[in-house]
């Protein structure tokens, strides 16, 4: 059975500057490119998720703009497949299962961005689909949530997140257990 590395939406929206800051995605990404060369370096399978918006008058993940692009820190390679989605789950109408499927993956080592809808979303999917799921917790960022006129800090809404998944749904770990342990 192989392990496929899925890096979801970490693209220029979610840092400094984009319509969709995040908290701390720079941490993230770079754990996520540490993961990324681990994986290249020994051959393993890799899928990049990227959002595009396809709702009309969209902000965000515009085709053809800066902020739709995967950023730099993990841009693919020439030969790596580019999942291209439209909702927060990147199996949702997309090519993601039937290309993991013909490389023979059955485990997903997932990271990105957002923590509390594409990889909370995906991650359950996964799931339901019956892949064996561990979630990279630090190289995955989010933002600050509103609720009942509460604001819930970034690191909480992560932290809630990853506490909700991890055991039902997946194991949380981070980076670097994850890389030891391949």
């Amino acid at each position: 059975m192989q392990t496929a590395l899925i890096l979801i939406d970490i693209q220029n929206e979610y840092f400094p500057g984009g319509w969709l800051a995040l908290h701390e995605p720079e941490r993230a990404a770079g754990n996520a490119a540490t993961l990324l060369e681990h994986w290249r370096n020994r051959r393993l399978p890799v899928f990049h998720i990227r959002h595009i918006n396809d709702r009309k008058n969209a902000t965000y993940f515009v085709p053809g703009t800066h902020g739709a692009d995967i950023h730099a820190r993990v841009a693919p390679m020439p030969g790596e497949p580019i999942i291209v989605k439209h909702r927060p789950n990147s199996f949702f109408r997309t090519a993601l299962q039937q290309q993991l499927s013909e490389a023979g993956v059955g485990h997903l080592v997932v990271c990105g961005m957002m923590s509390h809808m594409c990889i909370d979303t995906t991650v359950r999917a996964a799931g339901d689909l019956g892949y064996a799921v561990t979630v990279a917790q630090d190289a995955c960022a989010t933002r600050e949530l509103c609720m009942n006129g509460r604001v819930i800090p970034a690191p909480t809404v992560h932290d809630t997140f990853m506490a909700a998944l991890h055991g039902t749904f997946a194991d949380v770990r981070n980076g670097h257990d994850i890389i030891i342990s391949l």
